[in-house]
């Protein structure tokens, strides 16, 4: 198995849960299986997350290597610049929202956000597990509703590839050099205001 890289480890405060610092997308990915256990425990730690009402608006199509047409169908979703490395990791899913509310079928305006944070619990999860999920936005919505049968009162959130971490020398120059650069994350004081928009929070 690949060793974390050093320089993925996120630079923190200092309380941060390791499992947050250690989550990461990368795009090299290994051949080693993702057991299905390991799956039911990312599924229950999305299950787990808040939402609006308790709604649970989230919903997961899963496809794994151990199935190979289901798995090249989902595969064949994604845009090709993501199939060119994902296609090496041994999970790959889909999120989807409910649009509306259960109780009284209004429009629930917090759908995909809580179901980004479904997909954030499944993340650090796998993190804390010792694998990886990247989520990405480049996939074919209306194709993937297609093939899937989908129902309009659901929305597409993002496609997923989950897998344990593999050699970046088997990624192309772009992806391999994003691969093997340092993490970096705007400072707090760009993104936590007080008193006023763009004033500084004392945090």
């Amino acid at each position: 198995m690949t060793e974390f890289p050093a320089n993925k480890l996120a630079a923190t405060h200092g309380r941060t849960l390791d499992a947050i610092r250690q989550r990461w997308s990368p795009r090299a990915f290994s051949d080693r299986a993702v057991t299905t256990d390991d799956l039911t425990a990312l599924f229950d730690a999305a299950r787990w997350a808040a939402s609006c009402f308790g709604e649970e608006p989230w919903r997961f199509v899963v496809a794994t290597k151990e199935n190979p047409e289901q798995y090249e169908t989902m595969l064949g979703c994604l845009v090709e610049a993501n199939q060119a490395w994902a296609k090496s990791a041994p999970v790959l899913l889909i999120t989807v929202a409910r649009k509306n509310f259960s109780h009284n079928e209004k429009p629930n305006f917090y759908a995909l956000h809580d179901t980004g944070m479904a997909l954030a619990n499944l993340m650090v999860q796998a993190a804390s597990m010792g694998f990886h999920a990247h989520a990405m936005g480049g996939f074919d919505r209306d194709k993937t509703r297609a093939t899937y049968g989908i129902p309009d009162d659901y929305e597409l959130g993002a496609a997923v590839a989950i897998g344990y971490l593999g050699d970046p020398s088997t990624l192309n120059e772009k992806n391999m050099k994003s691969e093997l650069a340092p993490r970096t994350r705007k400072p707090l004081g760009q993104l936590v205001f007080e008193g006023a928009w763009g004033t500084p929070a004392k945090v």
